[in-house]
């Protein structure tokens, strides 16, 4: 639905995303609340606004702004009041009062066409009448570029950053060559802006579109975790999406190679095509692992047989040939990888590492790609463990596939020898960036199971580095006695094998052998009875067998977001059964969610700037919460309208309420959000 009005009150503003609470005066109602993304709106403009109308839990009925045009107030009053709050230097409540006295209804005309004519009014010089008429423009066409952009499927919140890019004449820039949106905007619908286009008269073999649908296939294979294509498949792809012949996609490409936008690379017996960011990248890592694996050995530790000995004598641990075998390598290799499936002895070879580089008089430093993955290093190890991120002090990096940039600042990492765990979750720009930080002669131990899922993110680097047989690895398959009392993973390993989990004939078939009740396939397809199962085993069940507590010992994972059974769904069912309401608990509504006190909630996006603090036997603070972090709610205020939520890591950080799109709940999650 459509309403317009004038804003009289601007509640509240992000600067960083340019999200909006404010009030409007309607002609033919009273006063109302709206919230959206709305860029460049000051008090004193009249808006077309589209959108919905909301019932906010605490605020009551406002408008949710979808898009937005800004009109010219058609009043003297309306024009003086939006002069006097637009933010143009120089023009402050006393002088728009005399400029629309002075010149009435042709108060616009002036500013567009006569700005000299400004001189007029006692104050305002020549040189400041042109100064003052050239930001007027520059905010018309602002205010053009919001409604323009929302033909394109562009919402509000990209508008200020195209704006940024292509300055006064950006309308008239997207009209010459729509496609540059894709590359600006990113994650836009290609599909939509290129029938726009070819509606403005775009041919169809145009250079610029068959270039624009180069990039925008290959972004598509990039969210696919894809690094290059086969170049025959990416012809045949961009051909069905563009309607074009083979030859002008050969000769757009041919372009692209000279001005390095793309690499071509033959390999395999194929030619390859990569974005030349991707490319970058890959082929950075590759050199710098090779480099550092070549570089002199010099944080090898002499007469490591006998400090492993040591080791084994003072810790009362026995460690295996294969492990042995493993931690030597380390020893003498500065690149080494270690790879194995769940109880193969990973975590007691970092650990022993750890104790005789120390013993040495050297420094390990441990991280992890994931917040939850570096605090369980750190809790078996009882060595402090970092995201990559915190570690490498990494600033804000582009979420868009096709903006992500291989030349950010990162901070060199000041010790002897790098254990990376998980690093079968690093991403292919992850492990650039920690590439990077270290200098040469520091040990790089790469350390995970390439059984799990790939990366998020483009790229499946542990897989590759150890599938190029240059880096020495070391495969543990031995599941210690201890592990293999679990039939958690018995059945990991029987499933890597292409095995069905193991029946209670071969349990009892086993001599010697008690497997613990910590594994239980219910085979049910009916989807009520599965709900049934999923909360009573959240709720109260599992006490038979332990004391599992849901927040600390209980994760629901499931395939899907949608349906029943999916992730929106059951964390609204398992928050009531698991988190009801309370009198003693705040609750807050955000969208469909409720959150309240004592909530599970995952981050869903990267915020590189959001302060937190961390309070245990020292002090901490700093910025940035990543996508697939968990935490807890701690507590709702009211008063000064922020969540205030613990993360697993123990860091403490606020949220505004107009910033919970950052957040969802999460007592089911999706299975690829559970390996963040």
């Amino acid at each position: 639905m459509e309403l317009q009005g004038e804003v009289i009150d601007i509640i509240y503003k992000n600067e960083l995303n340019s999200y909006v609470i404010a009030v409007i005066n309607m002609e033919d109602e009273d006063e109302l609340t709206i919230v959206g993304y709305l860029p460049f709106i000051n008090i004193g403009d009249t808006l077309k606004l589209s959108g919905k109308f909301v019932e906010h839990q605490e605020y009551g009925r406002q408008f949710k702004v979808d898009t937005f045009e800004k009109m010219m107030p058609k009043t003297a009053k309306t024009l003086e009041r939006y002069l006097a709050n637009c933010g143009i230097k120089g023009i402050g409540p006393a002088t728009a009062k005399k400029i629309v006295t002075t010149f009435g209804e042709d108060t616009i005309n002036v500013f567009k066409f006569e700005p000299e004519k400004l001189a007029n009014i006692k104050g305002i010089t020549e040189e400041k009448a042109i100064e003052i008429a050239n930001t007027f423009i520059e905010q018309w066409e602002m205010w053009q570029l919001v409604g323009f952009l929302d033909k394109f499927g562009i919402g509000p919140q990209s508008a200020e950053k195209i704006y940024k890019e292509l300055g006064v004449n950006a309308i008239d820039k997207i009209e010459e060559n729509p496609y540059i949106l894709v590359d600006l905007a990113g994650k836009v619908n290609f599909n939509q802006i290129d029938k726009i286009a070819l509606e403005l008269g775009i041919d169809y073999n145009n250079e610029k579109r068959i270039r624009s649908g180069i990039k925008h296939s290959l972004t598509l294979m990039t969210y696919n975790g894809h690094c290059c294509t086969i170049y025959e498949n990416l012809i045949e792809f961009v051909k069905q999406l563009l309607n074009v012949s083979e030859d002008d996609i050969e000769d757009v490409l041919i372009n692209m190679k000279a001005k390095e936008e793309i690499v071509l690379e033959e390999r395999d017996e194929h030619e390859w095509v990569y974005l030349q960011t991707y490319y970058n990248a890959e082929r950075n890592v590759a050199r710098t692992i090779i480099e550092l694996d070549n570089y002199k050995n010099i944080k090898k530790i002499d007469k490591f047989d006998k400090e492993l000995k040591l080791f084994e004598k003072l810790s009362n641990i026995e460690l295996s040939d294969k492990q042995q075998e493993a931690i030597k390598a380390i020893n003498d290799n500065n690149v080494c990888v270690i790879t194995g499936g769940p109880g193969t002895g990973k975590t007691t070879i970092i650990r022993t590492i750890i104790e005789i580089y120390k013993h040495n008089g050297m420094k390990p430093v441990l991280c992890a790609p994931t917040g939850r993955a570096a605090k369980k290093m750190t809790e078996a190890t009882g060595e402090e463990a970092k995201t990559l991120h915190r570690l490498l002090e990494i600033g804000k990096i582009s979420d868009d596939n096709q903006n992500i940039t291989t030349d950010i600042s990162v901070a060199p990492i000041d010790g002897d020898i790098v254990i990376v765990d998980e690093t079968s979750m690093v991403d292919l720009f992850l492990m650039n960036y920690l590439c990077k930080a270290l200098y040469k002669g520091t040990k790089l131990v790469l350390v995970g199971d390439i059984d799990q899922l790939p990366s998020v993110g483009p790229g499946n680097v542990l897989k590759d580095i150890i599938e190029s047989e240059q880096i020495t690895t070391i495969t543990l398959n031995k599941i210690f006695r201890q592990a293999a009392k679990s039939k958690i993973i018995v059945n990991s390993h029987r499933v890597n094998e292409g095995k069905f989990f193991i029946t209670k004939e071969e349990i009892e078939d086993l001599e010697d052998e008690e497997l613990l009740d910590d594994f239980f396939f219910i085979n049910e397809k009916n989807k009520e009875k599965i709900l049934y199962n999923i909360l009573t085993l959240s709720s109260d069940r599992l006490k038979n067998y332990g004391d599992y507590d849901f927040f600390k010992s209980i994760q629901i994972i499931t395939p899907t977001k949608k349906g029943e059974l999916g992730t929106k769904e059951l964390n609204k069912t398992l928050q009531q059964t698991i988190n009801p309401s309370s009198e003693t608990k705040k609750e807050r509504k955000f969208g469909e969610s409720v959150y309240r006190e004592g909530d599970r909630i995952m981050q869903i996006k990267n915020n590189y700037d959001i302060y937190w603090e961390k309070r245990g036997k020292t002090f901490e603070s700093g910025s940035g919460v990543f996508n697939g972090e968990f935490g807890t709610i701690m507590s709702i205020d009211d008063f000064n309208k922020q969540i205030k939520i613990k993360f697993d890591d123990d860091k403490e950080v606020w949220y505004g309420f107009n910033e919970l799109e950052q957040i969802e709940h999460a007592y089911a999650i999706t299975v690829h959000k559970a390996q963040r």
